[in-house]
């Protein structure tokens, strides 16, 4: 593991793949870790320098004072970027990762040649959702982190999918268990607080919208909400909850780099 130093502590990265290659950034869902990204690795490392990172408050990177924005997100990817001199590069989020891509195409276009949009919304869900989220954790810290990985299992994959792959399905969750209890809160925040409905119409670099059909937590019809305000924007919905990524696995790799390769 290989870290940049922000100004107030150090940000966890990966980078693999051929060195001449253009570089794609994968931005991790919140409660999870760089690691999301494992079963897209050696499909998209063929073709991609490929950098996915811890964002703030997960995995490995820094744990500062919450509340966090995406903003705040956004501006540690561009630091990211600047601290590996990389001028442009591809981005793929999911869920938080998406917000963040959504801040990044608004506010810093010209870093980015084209975005692909995951299991994500432009408002994701309400203080009445987040708030009693967040007292809970903060108050019981590492207790709250185990009892949210197993109501997690149930928003982040379909029944049929955790039944049948345990092996796929425990690793992932396992992320949220780890998950700093501070760090998890503050970014809960940042998800809260953001909202970029009045601004899609402003993106203009190429965007794909994946969705999952039995995603409770961003819907297709978030996706949706999404592709007909982002001009020229294209929609993927593949059968999964929320985490499409680790559910369709190869279909969602191949169906993502066709999209980044056109």
């Amino acid at each position: 593991m290989t870290a940049v130093q922000l100004a107030d502590g150090e940000l966890n990265y990966l980078l693999e793949g051929p060195a001449q290659a253009p570089v794609l950034v994968l931005s991790n869902s919140l409660g999870t870790d760089l690691h999301m990204w494992d079963a897209q690795m050696a499909a998209f490392t063929e073709h991609f320098r490929v950098l996915r990172y811890d964002t703030r408050g997960h995995g490995q990177s820094l744990v500062t004072e919450g509340p966090y924005s995406i903003e705040q997100n956004g501006r540690d990817v561009l630091a990211l970027l600047d601290a590996l001199n990389i001028e442009q590069a591809f981005f793929c989020g999911l869920s938080m990762g998406g917000l963040i891509g959504q801040w990044l195409a608004i506010n810093a276009p010209q870093r980015l040649q084209r975005v692909v949009l995951c299991n994500t919304a432009a408002k994701i869900g309400n203080p009445d959702v987040w708030n009693p989220r967040i007292e809970t954790v903060l108050r019981d810290g590492a207790a709250a982190m185990l009892a949210l990985r197993d109501g997690s299992i149930a928003r982040w994959f379909t029944p049929a999918f955790a039944a049948a792959q345990p092996s796929q399905v425990e690793p992932i969750v396992g992320m949220l268990a780890q998950t700093s209890p501070q760090g998890y809160a503050a970014n809960c925040a940042a998800v809260r607080d953001a909202d970029f409905r009045e601004q899609l119409g402003s993106i203009t670099l190429p965007v794909l919208v994946v969705c999952g059909s039995e995603d409770a937590v961003t819907t297709p019809a978030d996706g949706r909400f999404m592709v007909d305000r982002i001009r020229g924007a294209q929609m993927l919905e593949l059968h999964a909850a929320h985490l499409s990524n680790v559910e369709a696995g190869a279909l969602f790799s191949s169906r993502v780099l066709d999209f980044l390769l056109a």
